[in-house]
């Protein structure tokens, strides 16, 4: 036994040296945790002795794809969809890295987004280069975490718990581990001073899940953005720089969520990740200038010198442009190598441009057009993804690139590719790819070390979840932490006392309906739906927190209690009063008015933003649940409004100009109506339903009738699902064409099933 394994071990040296790669070197050099590679930039650490490229693949795998594969001690994952219509699925496969061979792999159904098309898995995972656990967005905003075995840790549906918007372009970009945390960002209409709609920056424990942090850099977007953070260390702390979709390049600092400032460069979303060099970002966009007329350009700001963590962000005047180009890029991103930038534009060009005074030295045609595929450096050569198709390996000279190799694919090429342990692996919108290069010896540098920068004195108390979610009979575990002023964390504090608290800035005077004792939150048995901040320490150092506690079912409201005192901006001469503070979105998307004689909920004008609106109202956990609510469209005979209800992932829609009772998840993947005369300013009830069978098939049930009449005995539409969704929060939906047309919401009731 002793014998044959020592013979065992001599073989995998043997061919460990012939490769000229050690165990160790293999272990500590050759990852590839994120995106954008070790430092975030674009750049492989990888070199070879003797490297030669064949043509011919060494594995592919069957999964459609438009993201980057992450890889780790062999174990490579990869973020893609399969199916068609009904049936499209994004998943999270795990491959072995050598030979593609699947280890395990995690479904995800779209629900209630407004993806379009197949826009799926514009994104990749991230895996934390300590324990190897890997982290994802879909593309309708379910963060997940796994470990490196496939175990699930923990999960949110951003959409249900913080408000997440989607967009019909389905972008989600990558998350970043950094130290403790995992962080992401997306564009959220949540509650309190987080209702109004910005991109906003979500920091959780990367263990456990917990809510750390939520940034706030921006103002009011007009596009998403999936512009994937940097990381450095400056300040004496760890900072990162993104794209927002309001057209700011940002800075937070990474340990606290603290935005430390912007410099506003377009009007629609900034989707390239940036790059550093020396003192500068460096950052493409392709909307149109908030200073010229013309669409996009290349700029490099100016990094402060100093910043004061006390103070509110610092927005960078126009001065802090060092330059810019003409070099236009709507979500291709750049890479850095020593003073050289290189990017794909938006017209397939390949531009080669100083970093120092952004002069484009030169630029080579290598496509029509390109979208999001981003360029990869390694061993002196660039490796470049065109939209169309196409993928050039391309020797960069001070005048030109020279072209030593050149494939085309069938579908198109919109990840970025990744190089590991002497392999490429690239995906298409078709399957995955993998070349073996070949060589004699391969080097490399180790993974970066990280300097968190130097402690300083205590300055607050961060709440860790640092916003809480409770039902009646519920409690919360708080953990309390000691920061300095730039973030980092001091010391656990074990005693503290908070107390409800109430900012001066609150337009909803409010507080949570629950207790603190010692280091725990909890709802009593009757706790009503509520939402409140909460403001203590131990009497040195001081922090808030926020918290919301939601009815468990059977749940009613028919806004009899709310005051309408408030002047309508809109509408002179109304009042209204604000919505229950609770319901994701609902004070940007919902007013209470008087109607008919009664109050009742009718959605806002003010925005064009929420034009589509739907609001949670219930804990997303719910499942099994009957809806039902009073509903009234507005409108003429051109054009009229739509109201529903989401039931468990599934809107139950009156369609006004339709003239339609529709159920719908993605409205590209699950839609069935059937005809339904809708008179507009007429009140119907509508009553929803989704029924769970015992093959995992949902059956969705719809039913209307004038308010008023009998209830009919049949349900007005019935819709199997395959895979139904097995739980999702209740919510509002309602839609006005451009803003137009009001829709009203009225006795809401929320009963278990039997």
């Amino acid at each position: 036994m002793l014998k044959s394994l020592h013979s065992l071990i001599c073989v995998v040296i043997i061919h460990l040296l012939s490769s000229g790669l050690s165990y160790a070197d293999s272990h500590e050099k050759f990852q590839w945790f994120s995106w954008r590679g070790p430092e975030g930039n674009g750049v492989s650490h990888e070199e070879y002795e003797d490297w030669k490229f064949n043509d011919k693949p060494s594995w592919t795998y069957d999964l459609k794809g438009r993201g980057t594969p992450v890889i780790a001690d062999g174990k490579m994952f990869v973020f893609g969809y399969r199916g068609e219509g009904e049936d499209v699925e994004e998943l999270l496969v795990c491959l072995d890295s050598k030979t593609g061979k699947k280890e395990w792999e995690h479904s995800f159904r779209d629900y209630i987004s407004d993806i379009i098309y197949d826009r799926y898995s514009v994104g990749s995972a991230a895996i934390d280069p300590k324990t190897k656990n890997v982290y994802l967005q879909t593309s309708n905003g379910l963060f997940v975490a796994f470990t490196s075995k496939g175990k699930k840790l923990w999960e949110y549906s951003m959409m249900e718990r913080f408000g997440r918007l989607t967009f019909p372009n389905g972008r989600t970009g990558a998350p970043i581990v950094e130290g403790d945390l995992v962080i992401m960002h997306c564009i959220t209409s949540y509650w309190g001073k987080q209702g109004p709609a910005r991109d906003r920056f979500y920091a959780f424990d990367k263990m456990t899940g917990n809510i750390v942090w939520i940034s706030e850099p921006g103002i009011a977007p007009k596009d998403s953005s999936f512009s994937t953070p940097i990381v450095e260390t400056r300040y004496g702390t760890r900072v990162f720089y993104a794209g927002t979709g309001d057209g700011n390049l940002v800075c937070v600092n990474a340990l606290n969520g603290k935005p430390l400032w912007r410099f506003h460069m377009s009007y629609g979303g900034v989707n390239s990740s940036p790059i550093v060099y020396k003192d500068t970002v460096i950052c493409p966009h392709g909307k149109e200038n908030i200073d010229t007329t013309e669409e996009g350009r290349m700029i490099a700001v100016k990094i402060p010198e100093t910043i004061d963590f006390k103070s509110d962000q610092k927005v960078l005047p126009k001065d802090a442009e060092l330059w810019r180009n003409e070099t236009v890029s709507f979500t291709s991103s750049p890479i850095i190598v020593g003073d050289r930038v290189y990017q794909v534009s938006k017209v397939g060009e390949l531009v080669c441009v100083d970093a120092n005074t952004g002069e484009i030295l030169w630029h080579q045609k290598l496509g029509n057009d390109n979208l999001h595929a981003s360029p990869l450096y390694c061993d002196g050569k660039l490796f470049v993804p065109i939209f169309g198709g196409k993928f050039y390996i391309i020797e960069p000279g001070d005048k030109e690139g020279k072209v030593l190799h050149s494939l085309e694919f069938e579908g198109n090429l919109i990840g970025t590719p990744a190089i590991c342990e002497g392999r490429l692996y690239l995906h298409t919108t078709k399957q995955l790819y993998c070349w073996n290069f070949s060589y004699s010896k391969i080097m490399g540098k180790k993974w970066p070390e990280v300097d968190q920068g130097t402690s300083g004195e205590a300055y607050e108390i961060r709440t860790i979840p640092t916003d809480v979610l409770l039902q009646p009979s519920q409690n919360q575990k708080l953990r309390f932490e000691a920061l300095d002023e730039k973030g980092h964390i001091l010391s656990e504090i074990k005693k503290t006392n908070f107390s409800k608290f109430i900012p001066a800035t609150a337009k909803v005077k409010t507080e949570m309906d629950a207790q603190f004792k010692d280091d725990t939150i909890s709802a009593a048995k009757g706790a009503k739906t509520s939402a409140g901040a909460w403001k203590g320490g131990n009497g040195e150092l001081a922090g808030i927190f926020r918290g919301r506690v939601l009815d468990q079912l059977p749940f009613n409201e028919n806004f009899e209690t709310y005051n309408a005192v408030i002047n309508s901006k809109i509408d002179p001469g109304e009042k209204f009063a604000f919505p229950p503070l609770p319901w994701i979105g609902a004070r940007f998307k919902w007013e209470v008015r008087e109607i008919d004689g009664n109050k009742a909920l009718r959605k806002t004008l003010d925005r064009v933003l929420f034009q589509r609106a739907m609001t949670f109202i219930g804990h997303p956990e719910l499942s099994n649940y009957v809806m039902q609510a009073d509903v009234m469209t507005d409108g003429n005979r051109r054009i009229k409004s739509d109201v529903g209800l989401v039931n468990q992932r599934y809107l139950i829609v009156l369609k006004g100009n339709a003239n339609q009772l529709e159920v719908s998840s993605n409205q590209e993947r699950l839609k069935v109506s059937v005809p339904y005369k809708v008179k507009y300013k007429t009140w119907y009830t509508l009553k929803s339903w989704v029924d769970l069978q015992s093959d995992g098939t949902a059956i969705i049930k719809g039913k209307v009738w004038p308010k008023g009449d009998d209830e009919p005995n049949e349900w007005t539409i019935e819709v199997p699902h395959k895979k139904g969704h097995v739980k999702g929060a209740p919510g509002l939906f309602g839609f006005s064409p451009q803003s137009q047309k009001p829709v009203y919401v009225d006795n809401i009731s929320i009963i278990p099933s039997k």
